[in-house]
């Protein structure tokens, strides 16, 4: 099923935020691999069949996806000094989160680009499953499910019930900024407030039309929407 084009919300009209080096280098990866998928190119079909087969587990539990994450940055990190050893494993396992689940999400849709930069927060995605202003129970509870997870696995297991139904919409996601958000929230305090960041992108409401403007009256255009492109 194709969704209707999404409505202008409050949400795409802000700058996208800046990506630190775990979402850069993920946004990267997955912009070169998602472009050679969209082109038909066998290695790169087969590449996202594997790196499903990681999606809900650890990066050590698949040797097969050695090579396929994008890490090599964050490595390069670490071995200068830049990450302690903690760092990158925090880092790595973001990474491979992150990539796994595009992984998913991009699959059976050859001809559209399920990882947009800069495109919609995880909040203002899974608003888009449902048209209108009205919220869809199940959907929520989901939602919810997910910002109450307790550990970074059970986190990534539950973003991936919601990444199959963005999957079925059509709805892409920014996910150089997941990946940030992944990372932040292995962090202190940094739950929290990615927590913060999905809800308030989730309530952000599509903004009413203008109406048009009677002879005499003087109105200011909406914000545009941010256009979703593959820039770095």
């Amino acid at each position: 099923m194709t969704s209707s084009p999404p409505a202008t919300t409050s949400a795409d009209a802000r700058p996208a935020p800046r990506l630190g080096p775990v979402g850069s280098a993920v946004h990267q990866h997955i912009k070169v691999l998602q472009s050679r998928y969209l082109q038909g190119q066998s290695d790169a079909v087969a590449s996202l069949a594997r790196l499903r087969r990681g999606v809900g587990r650890a990066p050590g539990e698949v040797p097969d996806l050695w090579g396929l994450t994008g890490t090599e940055p964050l490595y390069e990190r670490y071995a200068q000094g830049a990450f302690s050893e903690e760092e990158f494993l925090r880092a790595e396992d973001a990474a491979h989160t992150a990539v796994t689940l595009w992984s998913l999400h991009q699959q059976s849709h050859h001809v559209s680009r399920m990882h947009r930069r800069p495109g919609p927060e995880l909040g203002t995605a899974v608003r888009r499953l449902t048209p209108g202003a009205a919220i869809d129970e199940p959907t929520r509870r989901r939602f919810v499910r997910a910002g109450t997870a307790a550990t970074p696995v059970v986190l990534a297991t539950r973003l991936r019930e919601l990444v199959m139904l963005l999957r079925r919409e059509e709805i892409p996601l920014d996910y150089g900024l997941l990946a940030d958000q992944l990372h932040r929230w292995t962090l202190p305090g940094g739950a929290q407030g990615v927590r913060r960041s999905w809800g308030r992108s989730y309530l952000a409401l599509a903004k009413p039309a203008t109406p048009a403007a009677r002879p005499g009256e003087d109105r200011q255009p909406l914000d545009p929407t941010t256009t979703e492109d593959d820039t770095p």
